[in-house]
């Protein structure tokens, strides 16, 4: 086992070096803990657990898991994210992940609380920017991986970032098995992330039905990359609302986009104010994806809804990586890690007797 324990075990308190990523209307108080009690590492989603719920759910984690460390995910244009920020300090949080939003300051404060910070990137310039702002790991996830993704694959962007950056590097974006957790060690990463994985379990508490749409998959190619949720590019399992999308007008997506909008604004309790200042920072963005995220922010969410909270798949969208398709039935988290640490120490033996091999010849 000594082989599957790096640094980053020690840094976020976990026995092996596995990552569940914080899924938004997945990654609850049951996930996290049976994910941390099976000897993995996992993220909450705060950004899509309602305000009033968050403090309970941290503290469910710590109840379910007997206080093992976990991690909280957070965005900063959500209306409560000073809560999340508060209470990470507030309960010793050993992580959080984040995309593109904190500053320095914002950072610099989590850190000095002890707080790992952990970006998610899906590109070298912004594994950098993080690094330059404070963060002291980085998840890399590949275009294999599930929801808003970039194009590149992940053994052409993992080797990428391990040789540009001194921080510890998380692999993510197509790794399922032990296999995969012995190649992301091979190219530097020091663990794996995975999202799809861990949806995909019976600790999950995704609906039946949404779960049954998920395991039915057997084309990897056809879980693809569309932008047509949100402009931005997200990679689905394709159902009945996409396809609707795909042939409506664009006057009918905007028409859906602002409906779903203003859901959003209302569920979230986000002011006027809040939601222009959103918009306004989108429209002055540095790329063209700005305005298109701030769209993200009210759309996508209102949608995954249906699919992972209403049990409705034909009515929402379900964000996949391809790895979907490779994964037949429904384990427990137990079951995943455990099985992950068989096949990863079996391949590490084999590879050790194959340069023992080469020595000697």
């Amino acid at each position: 086992m000594s082989a599957l324990h790096t640094p980053l075990c020690d840094l976020l308190g976990c026995r092996y070096p596995v990552v569940q990523t914080a899924m938004g209307y997945v990654a609850g108080a049951s996930l996290v803990a049976a994910t941390c009690n099976a000897g993995g590492f996992g993220f909450l989603a705060g950004v899509t657990i309602p305000a009033e719920r968050v403090e309970a759910e941290i503290l469910k984690v710590k109840e379910l898991t007997s206080d093992k460390p976990f991690g909280l995910n957070f965005h900063m244009f959500q209306p409560n994210a000073q809560q999340l920020l508060d209470l990470a300090v507030k309960h010793g949080i050993r992580a959080v992940s984040y995309g593109r939003g904190p500053d320095a300051k914002t950072i610099r404060r989590l850190r000095d609380a002890g707080i790992v910070c952990m970006p998610t990137v899906g590109a070298l310039k912004h594994a950098q920017k993080a690094i330059e702002l404070g963060a002291n790991v980085v998840t890399v996830q590949g275009g294999e991986g599930g929801g808003h993704t970039g194009s590149v694959p992940t053994t052409v962007l993992l080797p990428q970032v391990v040789d540009a950056v001194e921080v510890p590097v998380v692999a993510a974006g197509g790794f399922y098995d032990g296999r995969g957790l012995v190649a992301a060690l091979a190219y530097g990463a020091q663990g794996i992330a995975m999202g799809t994985r861990f949806l995909m379990t019976s600790d999950s508490g995704v609906p039946e039905a949404t779960l049954a749409r998920y395991v039915a998959t057997n084309d990897a190619a056809k879980i693809a990359i569309s932008r047509v949720v949100d402009g931005m590019p997200q990679r689905m399992i394709p159902n009945e609302y996409l396809a609707m999308l795909q042939k409506a007008s664009p006057f009918k997506r905007l028409r859906i986009a602002l409906k779903l909008a203003l859901g959003w604004k209302a569920q979230t309790g986000m002011t006027s104010g809040h939601a222009l200042k959103i918009l306004w920072q989108g429209m002055r963005g540095d790329d063209a994806g700005g305005l298109a995220q701030t769209v993200m922010a009210a759309n996508a969410p209102m949608l995954l809804q249906r699919s992972m909270l209403a049990g409705h798949p034909d009515e929402g969208v379900m964000a996949s990586g391809q790895v979907a398709a490779l994964i037949g039935r429904l384990d427990s988290c137990e079951e995943v890690i455990a099985g992950i640490v068989r096949v990863a120490t079996e391949r590490l033996q084999v590879l050790g007797e194959l340069a023992r091999g080469e020595s000697h010849g």
